[in-house]
């Protein structure tokens, strides 16, 4: 049995989902920050997010929101997966905006969890709200590893 602190543990959670997912890295995205139960993920808006209204594809703001709940949902050393979510937009995103989604855990209980997220632009306006329910799933990142304290 090894022993780790939480914030050590949610940090090589978040690095091992990290290196898995393609998608996430593939949109730019970039971890600014970990620890139990919060994420913060970052994302800057290309030409090919803009869409026809010359602002940012909801749906590329909603990505970002659900990795920061993918890397919140998923510090504990349990795999966890999205049940259901929903996005309310607040303001448009616009081309060059770096984007930033905090992710912090507001119930976990059993085998269900609620996360919201709130997404900012490089000024700190708030440019939608998104909430997220979790499931966790089978499977550990770790086997073995318990929290210290």
């Amino acid at each position: 049995m090894t022993k780790m602190t939480a914030d050590a543990l949610a940090e090589a959670c978040a690095k091992a989902m990290w290196d898995e997912d393609k998608a996430s890295a593939g949109l730019g995205m970039a971890i600014a920050a970990v620890s139990p139960g919060h994420s913060e993920i970052t994302m800057t808006i290309t030409e090919a997010m803009v869409n026809g209204h010359g602002t940012c594809h909801g749906g590329y703001i909603f990505t970002l929101a659900d990795s920061a709940f993918a890397f919140a949902c998923n510090t504990h050393n349990q795999r966890t997966v999205a049940q259901h979510c929903s996005i309310t937009f607040l303001a448009p995103g616009r081309l060059g905006d770096r984007l930033r989604a905090v992710a912090r855990e507001a119930s976990r209980t059993g085998r269900s969890g609620i996360y919201d997220i709130d997404i900012f632009n490089q000024d700190g306006v708030k440019i939608a709200i998104f909430r997220g329910h979790s499931r966790t799933v089978k499977g550990e990142f770790f086997p073995g590893i318990v929290v210290e304290g």
